[in-house]
């Protein structure tokens, strides 16, 4: 999966990108998982933390942003 120190270095729409497809894979094996026995059984919590550490991410900037706003005004 990805790093944190690769989470950094993307770009904000490489990060939306990564989100949007990771959500993506874990849906399909939520469903994938409900008729039939699961080969990995952790793949969906690597998921889950590869789409935690993007939002966080995503915030972190978003944050910084709004703070460097109120700084210059």
């Amino acid at each position: 999966m990805t790093k944190k120190e690769t989470m950094t270095t993307k770009t904000d729409t490489e990060l939306t990108k990564l989100l949007v497809d990771t959500r993506a894979t874990l849906r399909t094996e939520r469903f994938a998982a409900a008729g039939a026995r699961a080969k990995e059984s952790n793949v969906p919590r690597k998921l889950r933390k590869v789409i935690a550490r993007v939002l966080t991410e995503q915030h972190s900037r978003s944050t910084s942003s709004r703070q460097a706003a109120l700084k210059t005004a």
